[in-house]
Formats: structure tokens, sequence, C-alpha cells
């Protein structure tokens, strides 16, 4: 098991290299693990795994009941849905089946739910079903007042997608993949057979190179001599509201469908939490994951009209973050055989739903590339440390000390996730372990002791 942050690379070179270790890449870097007879690396520019979209989007399953039919998004969204509900349950990822509500505000949204109707059931979902508007108040109670129906759509859950990258990663890194943090890829070159990667830590030599690097998939593709794609970040400004909003809304709530994605939707969340967002705002800057007044402003007006309750709760947090969206309606996944290098791009926000199935294709087209694969073999189980609310949490079982109050985060679980196998190096990637500052108060009081645990744990390691 190996984890570096810091030093020179290993000089190589690796039978495979994955590119970014967001949810898609650790995903990969999980299934390649399968096949222990290769040498596999796992670069990221940044210091922990699911640093970039993987860690900032609306945390839901997605059954793909409103994917383009045909395409390879729909189809993997179908696979990897099913796919993931199944590992999340065998390695202990809470994922709650809450269902979602399209609902219509106006009668040209209603006349266009006849039409989603069918689109579901061309992507394979026959268990959605039109409601009417005493039906869908029925159904949500504390929904403003104009609603004309819905489509309800049972199949769609919300999920933890930190639970999950970490645990794809921590699999892979457990199979005999190399993770190396802070490895920014500069430069990539091809001679004789041989990827050359320069990264800010040093050359990585790599015969197959994978593509997973999300909201600069383009700018690699580049560096390879490719232009089939341009990334536009799109951000998704987010706001999430207390725990005691959470009996305000029983489904994920969604807008009809546009042009630019899925509009602002109104979501539960497994942490005991209210979602709210996202926007859709394309910028040319990629690092540009501040949250703003407007957007902020134009959320809460949308989310006044969907659940007029928000407006009396607490904010917890907001949040934003990019979506690799290009000028395609698709994944932008493609072989090129001659190169040994197979691209990952245009993954957007079903990437977590997909990640699974994306692993599968990609292995695919590498083997078809050249790549020798042999019968993979079944990797250790992982079990994750559960986050969410729905399920048993360690301070109900009493006798451990409660560190965090607000999010009840115990001193076991700290302790747990800073001697885990790919430990955090940051407060920031603590809190995506165990929740701890994550809560109402961000961590004023808090803070102070998790941190001393943090850099104590960091002086062992």
């Amino acid at each position: 098991m190996t984890v570096t942050t810091e030093g020179p690379l290993p000089s190589g070179p690796y039978d495979v290299t994955v590119v970014g270790a967001g949810v898609v890449g650790s995903a990969i870097a999980r299934e390649l693990a399968r096949h222990p007879h290769l040498e596999v690396a796992l670069l990221e520019a940044q210091d922990d795994v699911g640093q970039g979209t993987s860690k900032a989007n609306t945390a839901i399953l997605h059954t793909g009941f409103d994917a383009h039919p045909g395409t390879l998004e729909a189809r993997l969204v179908r696979e990897g849905s099913r796919l993931l509900t199944a590992y999340a349950a065998a390695s202990g990822i809470p994922v709650e089946p809450v269902g979602a509500l399209l609902v219509a505000w106006d009668a040209e949204q209603l006349a266009a739910l006849p039409q989603l109707t069918a689109k579901a059931v061309r992507n394979g979902r026959r268990d959605t079903r039109q409601l009417d508007a005493s039906e869908l108040y029925a159904r949500e109670p504390r929904l403003g007042p104009g609603a004309l129906g819905a489509l309800h759509v049972p199949g769609e859950s919300i999920v933890c997608p930190w639970s999950t990258t970490l645990a794809y990663a921590t699999q892979a890194v457990r199979g005999g993949v190399d993770l190396h943090l802070n490895s920014r890829v500069e430069q990539a070159s091809r001679r004789e057979g041989v990827h050359t990667l320069t990264t800010t830590r040093g050359p990585l030599h790599t015969r197959h190179l994978v593509n997973a690097a999300g909201l600069h998939a383009d700018t690699l593709d580049r560096l390879l001599g490719h232009r089939a794609f341009t990334v536009t970040p799109r951000r998704g400004q987010l706001i999430v509201y207390d725990k005691l909003a959470r009996d305000l809304v029983r489904h994920i709530l969604l807008p009809v469908p546009t042009a630019l994605g899925k509009g602002v939707l109104v979501a539960p969340t497994v942490y005991g939490n209210v979602l709210l967002g996202p926007t859709a705002e394309d910028l040319d800057d990629r690092t540009a994951t501040q949250s703003t007044a407007e957007g902020l402003a134009a959320l809460r007006a949308q989310g006044r009209r969907i659940l007029p309750g928000l407006v009396d709760e607490e904010v917890t947090a907001v949040y934003a973050g990019l979506r690799a969206a290009t000028e395609h309606d698709d994944y932008r996944i493609s072989a090129h055989p001659g190169q040994g290098y197979v691209t990952v791009g245009g993954i957007r926000s079903t990437g977590l739903t997909a990640s699974l199935a994306i692993a599968a294709h990609v292995t695919g087209l590498l083997r078809d590339s050249g790549l020798g694969l042999k019968d993979p073999v079944d990797l250790e189980p992982v079990t994750m440390p559960n986050l969410g609310e729905a399920f048993p949490r360690p301070y109900r079982q009493g006798g451990d000390v409660i560190v965090c109050h607000c999010e009840r985060v115990t001193l076991g679980e700290i302790r747990a996730a800073l001697a885990g196998t790919i430990p955090p190096h940051s407060p920031a990637g603590l809190r995506r372990r165990t929740r701890a500052g994550a809560g109402r108060c961000q961590g004023f009081h808090c803070g102070a002791a998790v941190s001393d645990l943090f850099e104590r744990a960091g002086t062992t390691r």
C-alpha cells in the first residue's frame, strides 16, 4: 500500500497511470486494482482524493430517467446506478431511496411531464407516475402554493459522495495501486511506447494513460494532440440548511429540466440537512469556487417559492462546485489505441452515479487498446464509517467522548480517520471523513480540539 504526498515520483514505468483522483478516476483505479499483475498509479494534483467536483455536488444517486436515450451517458448512468447501489450497501456508504418529484409550476411544464415519462421508459424506467396537484401536496404538504402536478420517480436516492470516492481509492490502494498526491501534471509526451508525465513532483513514466482530470481533462488532451472537446467550468452554488429543516421535505424536489441542467432543486441529505441549489453559471475561471451574493440571493428566492418554510430556517453552510461542462451533450470517453491513451471527459454531475460503470467501460477500452488483462480478482471488501443520520452512528452506542457536538462525532471516529489507509492531510479532509466541524457552528466549538488531534496525528505519521 503506497500513498505519497512529497518527494520525487517513482521512475516506473507503470503499466497504467490514471490522472485525477476524483470519484471517476478513483473508480477506474479500483477497477484496475482487480488485475494485480498490473503496476498502476493514481495521480492527483491536490492533497486528497475527491477534491474537485466530487466533493461539491448535489449528492444524488440518479436513476438516469431523464438522460438522452441512446447516449453513452444514459447507458453508463443506468448501469452505474445499479452497481453503486449494491456497492454502497456492501461498503456501508449511506444511501436513502427517498424518490424524486419533478414539480410542474405552470401549464407548459405540466404539458412536458408525459414526454419525460416517455423518456424514462426509453431509459428503462417504467416505475415513474404522473401525480395531480392533490396527490403532490399529499406527498409534500410543505410545498409552495401553485404547483399543478408532478412526475414521481421512486428510484432517485441521496448518497454520501465523500465516502464513495474514499472507498474506491482505499480499495485501489489496498489492492496495490500507488496513490501520488500533490502531483499536478504540467506536460505530457510519448516516445517509444511510453508516456512521460512531467509533474510538480518530477517525471513519471507509464505505458498506458487514462485522463480523468475533470475540469482539466481538455488541457491534458491537448498536450497529447487532441481537440475533441473544450471544458467550460459551470459553477453550481448551493445552500445547506440546518438539520431542523429536515422535516420540511420528504423527496428530492426537482424542476422540469432545461438545456443548462437539472436546475435548482431542494433535497434532503444523508447527513440530515436540506440542500438548495445549484446555480448554473458558465465561467472561464477553473478555480472560481467562491459563492456570490447574487447567486445565493437567486437561490433563496427560488427556495422561497419551492419550500416557503426554508425562509425561517438557519443556514449551516454555503459552497460552490464546478462541473466539467463541454459543448457536447454526452460523455467524451474515447480510446486512442496508437497512443495507449483513454480520455474520460465531460462527465458532469452524473459522474458519481455512473462511476463504477465508467470504470468498467474504460478498462474495456484499455484492453482493446492492447493492455494485457487477466481474469479480474475480487478486492478485499471495505467498510466505510457511516456518516448518515438514518443509520446507526457511533455516538448512539455510548462509551466514547463526543468531540464535535453539532455533528456528534466521537473521538474514536476521528482517530480512525487519521489512521486510515488514505489519511487526511488537512482539517478539511478530516471533516469530509467524519463530519467534524461541518455542523451548525462550523467548528467554532470543536475546532481547537479537532486541530490538535490532527496536528498530533501528523507528528506520528
